[in-house]
């Protein structure tokens, strides 16, 4: 995710570490190492996306026990918020279907294969929003509503490297979802999970809480060679299924903080979401315009924790550590970072005096920021603080 998320700084900047996460598509989502020494993050991830899978339940096991009064009432309360949360949301999450066209068996001939994944409406007139794997590659696209209706969809834009896509429906009446402020969750706060579980169970909905933020990780094929990353997502511990990619991340408020996006398979209770806030210039964009229009820098960067700082010697516990490899360059070639002077291993710090901190990203700042906009950044290099200016480019088609 480069500036994008996971790719090149656009809206969302990005890059770092890896995840392992693999659709229907058999993408998988892997965590990958930085160059200086490395620090501990989520390994494998799974993205949902899958067709008709079967379910079975294995066996549970009660422990039943006294719960104090004050924690009872706790847990009332929370319960009864879920309820009233999913009642107002559900409408306005779709299940979505597709098709593809892959190689047969041993190379021979093709056969068709489905998806399956969860989207969220956006406007009552039918535009969607989901993740870019879940419709990536498909012949047809087809959404149901929470009422049981089934329209044909059309993906009217998407950015790989950023993980979202926006399909839109003839329709009329829907509820759009609401959006909230993603910069302003905390670690510990009570978040709701809907989608389409395991691609057949519509609307389903699962709670948990904000486990961490700023989680970097990245995609890769089935056999595992890199193919893009994703930086600064949300963790959650509510129950992520394969099927719920693209499905809203709320609060008890029942604003989308966050789009449900990859699961760890490496552990249970590890889920990963694409914070809102990356999304929103592209939704204005896309409605207005129909078509992604956001600004870009072009750096792929680590965000940068305490542990991180520690390992790596660094004067600084927070900001966007510059950093790629031989096949994703830190600096894109060309890029408003490459014109401004920015280096593999730079440390940006603040943009424009705003500080890039584990509540606002170099992607989430950047997102504020208009196309052709100068912007100062102040950056640590070889242990001095400099100043450097960068004119923000449309970030690149299909970026």
């Amino acid at each position: 995710m480069s500036d994008e998320p996971s790719s090149v700084a656009t809206t969302a900047e990005a890059e770092a570490p890896e995840v392992t996460v693999s659709t229907a598509r058999h993408k998988k989502w892997q965590r990958k190492r930085p160059n200086p020494a490395q620090v501990a993050l989520p390994t494998v991830l799974v993205i949902g996306l899958v067709g008709g899978v079967a379910g079975s339940y294995g066996f549970v096991h009660f422990f039943p026990g006294s719960i104090p009064v004050s924690k009872q009432q706790l847990v009332v309360q929370e319960s009864s918020a879920v309820v009233d949360v999913a009642s107002k949301v559900s409408p306005s999450v779709v299940s979505i279907t597709t098709k593809s066209v892959q190689a047969g068996a041993f190379g021979f001939g093709q056969q068709t294969a489905q998806g399956a994944g969860t989207g969220m409406i956006l406007t009552s007139d039918g535009l969607i929003l989901t993740n870019n794997h879940v419709i990536d590659g498909s012949t047809s696209v087809t959404v149901f509503t929470s009422d049981g209706k089934q329209y044909t969809g059309a993906v009217e834009a998407s950015s790989p490297s950023s993980d979202y896509a926006f399909v839109r429906i003839k329709a009329t009446g829907l509820k759009p979802v609401t959006l909230g402020d993603s910069s302003s969750v905390q670690i510990g706060q009570s978040v709701i999970a809907i989608g389409n579980a395991l691609g057949q169970y519509q609307n389903t909905v699962t709670s948990g809480i904000i486990s961490g933020k700023g989680r970097p990780v990245t995609a890769s094929d089935s056999n595992g060679s890199s193919s893009e990353s994703l930086v600064d997502l949300l963790q959650t511990d509510a129950a992520i299924n394969e099927g719920n990619s693209g499905g809203p991340l709320v609060n008890l408020a029942g604003q989308v903080i966050g789009m449900n996006t990859a699961i760890s398979a490496d552990g249970q209770n590890v889920g990963f979401a694409i914070p809102i806030n990356e999304v929103k210039s592209a939704i204005e964009s896309v409605k207005s315009k129909g078509v992604i229009q956001r600004p870009y820098l072009g750096v792929r960067y680590i965000p940068v924790t305490s542990d991180f700082a520690t390992a790596n010697n660094l004067s600084v516990q927070n900001g966007a550590y510059v950093s790629g490899d031989a096949s994703s360059p830190a600096v894109v070639p060309g890029s408003p970072a490459e014109a401004a002077g920015l280096k593999n291993g730079d440390v940006i710090t603040k943009v424009d005096g705003k500080t890039i901190d584990e509540n606002h990203s170099l992607t989430s700042i950047l997102a504020d920021d208009k196309i052709g906009q100068t912007v100062k950044l102040t950056v640590l290099r070889d242990g001095k603080t400099i100043t450097l200016s960068a004119t923000l480019a449309s970030a690149p088609s299909g970026s």
